[in-house]
C-alpha cells in the first residue's frame, strides 16, 4: 500500500471516531506514520476572556509512545500570542515553518491549524529531526488538506455535542462521557496506578428565576454565558463541563484528591461571587459534589451530588458542599437510593 493510500485509510478510521481524545491520538499516529517525525504534538485552543490559551493535549514520539501532559487550570496555560509560530499559524490559518535554536540543538518543524467553523480550534505541530530538511511542499499541502477535512468533522461533532447558548457540552453527551470516566477508573484500579478519584459536581445559579423576572431573559442569558466562561477559565482542560439545562451545570473533575476537588470548586464559586455581571450585579452559585465510584450509573452519582446541593441551598446558598463530608459529619443522612425524583432539567 502506498503512503498516500495508507494516509487516506488512516484518515477514514480517524473520522469514524466520536471521542475527541481518540481523534487526537488517531490523527497524531497517522501523521507520525506518514512523515516519521521526532514527535507530533496536538494542541487545543481554549478561550480565557480576551486571551486564547494553548493546551497540549497529546504528544506522540517517533517510537509511537504517547503521553498526555499534566492537567492545569486554563488560566495557567501559555497564551497563544506569546509563541510567534503559534500566533502566526492562528492568524494566517496556514501552515507555518519554524526553527528554534542553532546547530545540533536546533528544533525545526511545521505547525498546522486545525480549523473550526470560523477560526482554528487547535494546532498540530510536526517536529522534525534536526538534520532533516523541512517538509516537502507536497506533504504540507496534503497534510493541510487532511486537517481541513478533520476540522469539518470536528465542527459537525461540536454542533451536536454542545449547548448552543454557552458552548459547554450538552446533556446528550453526558452519559457517554460519564461511562468513559468509569472505564478509565476501573482500568486504573486494575493496574494500581493513578488512583486519585474523579468527582461529580452539580452547580446551580442562586435565585436565577428572580434574575429573569427582574431583568428579563436577555440578561438572564448573559449570566448563563458569563458563568460558563468563568467555568472554562477556572477548571482544567481535562475537566468536563456541561450545561444540563436552565441554570444548572455539571462539572466532572478528572483525577484528584478530595481536598483539591473542593478547592477547585471553591475557587470557581468565589470567582462568580466576585464577578460584576452587567446590569445584574452580583450573582452567586451553590455547588454539591461527590466522588465517582468504579461501578455506578450517572443517576446515582447525580443523586448524591444533588443532595449536597440541596443542603447548600437550604443552609445559606453561595457555598460548596461535599456529600461524603456531610455524611461523615452527621449533617446529612445517608440514603441507599438517591436517584428518585432527580430532575435533569
Amino acid at each position: 500500500m502506498s503512503a498516500l493510500a495508507q494516509l487516506i485509510e488512516s484518515f477514514a478510521k480517524t473520522t469514524s471516531q466520536r471521542d475527541r481524545d481518540a481523534i487526537d491520538l488517531s490523527v497524531a499516529r497517522l501523521l507520525q506514520d506518514y512523515v516519521e517525525a521526532r514527535r507530533i504534538v496536538v494542541y487545543r485552543l481554549l478561550d480565557d476572556g480576551p486571551d486564547r490559551r494553548v493546551q497540549k493535549s497529546l504528544v506522540v514520539d517517533r517510537d509511537g509512545d504517547e503521553r498526555r501532559p499534566d492537567n492545569v487550570a486554563v488560566s495557567d496555560l501559555p497564551r497563544l500570542i506569546d509563541v510567534p509560530h503559534w500566533y502566526e499559524c492562528d492568524l494566517t490559518r496556514d501552515a507555518i515553518h519554524y526553527e528554534i535554536g542553532n546547530g545540533s540543538d536546533a528544533t525545526m518543524g511545521t505547525v498546522f491549524p486545525l480549523l473550526g467553523d470560523t477560526r482554528p480550534v487547535g494546532l498540530i505541530e510536526i517536529e522534525l529531526e534536526s538534520d532533516r530538511d523541512s517538509l516537502r511542499p507536497r506533504d504540507v499541502r496534503l497534510i493541510a488538506g487532511v486537517l481541513r477535512l478533520l476540522g469539518n468533522h470536528l465542527a459537525v461533532l461540536d454542533d451536536g455535542q454542545r449547548d448552543t447558548l454557552t458552548g459547554l457540552l450538552n446533556r446528550k453527551t453526558f452519559d457517554r462521557s460519564f461511562y468513559k470516566i468509569i472505564d478509565r477508573t476501573r482500568e486504573q484500579a486494575r493496574d494500581r496506578t493513578g488512583l486519585s478519584p474523579c468527582w461529580f459536581a452539580v452547580i446551580d445559579i442562586d435565585r436565577f428565576k428572580s434574575i429573569n423576572d427582574r431583568f428579563g431573559h436577555l440578561f438572564g442569558d448573559d449570566v448563563l454565558i458569563l458563568v460558563a466562561r468563568l467555568m472554562q477559565s477556572t477548571f482544567r482542560g481535562s475537566d468536563q463541563l456541561f450545561r444540563f439545562g436552565g441554570e444548572e451545570f455539571v462539572v466532572v473533575l478528572d483525577a484528584m484528591q478530595r481536598e483539591s476537588a473542593e478547592a477547585a470548586l471553591e475557587r470557581f464559586r468565589q470567582r462568580v461571587a466576585d464577578h460584576v455581571f452587567p446590569q445584574v450585579g452580583q450573582v452567586t452559585v451553590s455547588i454539591g459534589f461527590t466522588h465517582i465510584a468504579r461501578s455506578e450509573g450517572p443517576d446515582s452519582c447525580f443523586g448524591r451530588a444533588d443532595l449536597a446541593l440541596y443542603y447548600a441551598k437550604q443552609n445559606g446558598r453561595n457555598q460548596v458542599r461535599c456529600y461524603e463530608k456531610l455524611i461523615d459529619s452527621g449533617l446529612l443522612e445517608k440514603r441507599e437510593e438517591t436517584t428518585a425524583n432527580v430532575e435533569f432539567f
